[in-house]
């Protein structure tokens, strides 16, 4: 560029995020930014409530945002992460656990949360969703790119150590991203938890969607709490032909209306080995 703006540190930082939203909010509490890869939100989200549990905070707006930019589309594309067999229908290239899926469809956008300490919340009359009963995070410290299933598999059973007794995990919006290795090496990851046989039904709300990155930890929070909310498990898209590695009914490839979910688990694993588990349960007052 001819000229640098005097704000170009401030667009720029790695936590403009946060610091966009809690000036101009006046927000007095913690203000910064997790990075980590796809797990970066979800991070955030649990994080945030350490610190209520700690008694840190009372209320924490956490999530994150991801600008889709045609420079992260070229990046993802020299990796041969993305997918290009679908392009003359972009619509049906996200098929996370299909047998023929040959990569991801990058998205883009943002969300946020309230985290609450429980008086605090039912103090000021607020509406609770569920309340976030376990969370784990871990590193593969494996690859750079390929998941080793041992990271993401410990990362689950840290979030189900503090899972109450008598709630049971009855739908996992699993990572999928529509990788070739990804998708069963989750399954996989998730089969020595359950039990092959006793697994919680799976999709992944990314081929609905693409894949936010930094984003996408707090996105799919969220859809995991309007299925609770609205009692179904949205389908896990274009599954044309399931994996052979993948038993059929593991995966809720039609959606599935009229269930109630008691608690859900999210994943959110990223490049580099990161990895985040979330854990939220219906609120029973």
């Amino acid at each position: 560029p001819k000229r640098m703006g005097p704000f170009m540190v401030t667009r720029c930082m790695s936590s403009t995020n946060s610091a966009c939203l809690a000036t101009p909010f006046k927000i007095k509490g913690v203000n910064y930014s997790i990075t980590s890869a796809c797990s970066t939100s979800a991070h955030c989200i649990g994080n945030a409530a350490e610190l209520i549990q700690m008694g840190k905070q009372d209320i924490i707006f956490a999530g994150g945002g991801e600008e889709l930019d045609w420079t992260l589309s070229c990046l993802f594309d020299a990796m041969g992460a993305m997918s290009s067999k679908y392009n003359d229908a972009p619509e049906t290239a996200a098929r996370a656990f299909d047998a023929t899926r040959d990569g991801f469809v990058i998205g883009g956008g943002g969300g946020m949360l309230v985290l609450e300490e429980l008086e605090h919340a039912k103090a000021r009359g607020a509406k609770i969703y569920a309340e976030i009963t376990g969370y784990g995070a871990t590193s593969d410290g494996h690859d750079m790119v390929a998941p080793s299933g041992e990271g993401g598999e410990r990362s689950m059973r840290l979030a189900l150590d503090t899972l109450p007794e008598g709630r049971k995990v009855s739908y996992i919006n699993a990572h999928g991203t529509s990788t070739p290795a990804g998708d069963v090496t989750e399954v996989d990851a998730i089969r020595r938890i359950w039990g092959l046989g006793n697994v919680p039904p799976i999709s992944s709300t990314k081929s609905l969607t693409g894949h936010s990155l930094g984003a996408t930890g707090v996105q799919e929070a969220i859809y995991s709490l309007l299925m609770m909310q609205g009692r179904f498990i949205a389908a896990s898209a274009n599954v044309t032909e399931l994996d052979p590695a993948i038993n059929e009914g593991e995966i809720a490839t039609k959606l599935v209306e009229n269930v109630e979910l008691d608690t859900v688990l999210s994943n959110s694993f990223g490049f580099g080995g990161t990895n985040a588990t979330l854990v939220m349960s219906a609120y029973r007052d």
